[in-house]
């Protein structure tokens, strides 16, 4: 043989094939998983609630990219006894009753969702050191409504500032309101929690770890301090927290999520129309407003200034309102 291939040879050759499983759109059913809730997240861990028992799992592959955020209810296989260096796995995430979102800036497309399943959402704020920052309260505040959940004002360190100063500016959205002091009686906060699950945000400094610790002995989150120079305060919690709030002084007890101190929270994802569902008192007025109306201060024939030129609305909770409805747009708190 010469050793070279004929136009035959060539034509009939047959490329081996290379041998591979055969793909099936099976998926496990995964029977034999259980039910927890994530109460951390750290660096791809996760701290699970599952009957009672602190357990540590990952994402199971199939999962992908989908998020898994504290508050999530999952199911879990693997060892789920909780024992030292063992390892669960998530295998699902259940539909979300409710989402508490924000983007970095208003520009950024990209929504990170910070906690499910929550029902109540409590800004605190301090009424001194440091001064209240009542734009990013009123940002938070649309991050409630936008996510369906109940809003609640906390005022701390009312021995150093008279709260009215503030109320009166959120009296009229009707949003409810506690007031505490150092070292004061908690049991109105408590009775407010009681039930829910709750979730806390607010500026670093507030003393909102401060509440964390006296409503839940055994949480021992971070303290810190006002810087004295720029008036704010330091990061020290550094990831978001579920705790289970005891029973105390027979007031029940219910579930809170301690979060990050914020210094931002962009509204990128909340359209004026999602805004003004939150207010059906209002949104009623609004029926005959032209397309694309954003229902502002500028906008010609909006339904809420002809009601207001009829006397039919009140003055002040349109005012209230479309000072929200700027927030989405005012970077500067």
């Amino acid at each position: 043989m010469s050793g070279r291939y004929s136009d035959h040879d060539v034509e009939h050759y047959d490329r081996p094939r290379r041998r591979t499983r055969p793909r099936t759109k099976e998926r496990p059913s995964y029977d034999d998983a259980v039910d927890g809730v994530v109460t951390t997240v750290d660096r791809g861990r996760f701290t699970l609630l599952v009957a009672g028992t602190p357990v540590m799992a990952v994402k199971a592959r199939p999962l992908g990219r989908k998020g898994v955020v504290v508050g999530d209810q999952v199911r879990v296989v693997g060892d789920t006894s909780g024992e030292e260096g063992t390892l669960a796995r998530i295998v699902e995430v259940r539909e979300r009753s409710t989402t508490l979102r924000r983007t970095a800036d208003d520009d950024d497309p990209v929504e990170r969702v910070i906690v499910s399943n929550a029902s109540q959402l409590v800004v605190v704020t301090a009424l001194a050191d440091p001064e209240p920052r009542p734009r990013l309260l009123d940002r938070a505040l649309v991050a409630a409504y936008d996510a369906g959940m109940d809003p609640l004002l906390c005022l701390t360190k009312s021995d150093l500032a008279d709260p009215e100063t503030l109320l009166v500016t959120y009296r009229a959205l009707g949003v409810p309101w506690v007031v505490t002091r150092r070292g004061g009686d908690l049991r109105e906060l408590r009775t407010h929690l009681a039930g829910r699950t709750s979730v806390l945000v607010g500026h670093s400094g507030v003393g909102k770890s401060t509440l964390v610790n006296a409503l839940v002995p055994d949480a021992t989150r971070a303290v810190g301090h006002v810087n004295t120079v720029t008036g704010r305060g330091r990061h020290t919690s550094t990831s978001a927290m579920m705790l289970a709030l005891p029973g105390h002084d027979g007031v029940e007890g219910g579930w809170i999520i301690d979060t990050p101190g914020i210094r931002s929270f962009g509204l990128a994802h909340v359209q004026p129309e999602d805004l003004i569902g939150a207010f059906p008192d209002l949104e009623e007025l609004t029926e005959g407003c032209p397309r694309g109306c954003t229902h502002g201060e500028e906008e010609p024939e909006c339904g809420l200034d002809e009601a207001l030129a009829r006397g039919e609305a009140d003055p002040d909770r349109i005012s209230s309102f479309r000072r929200l409805l700027a927030a989405r747009s005012v970077t500067d708190y």
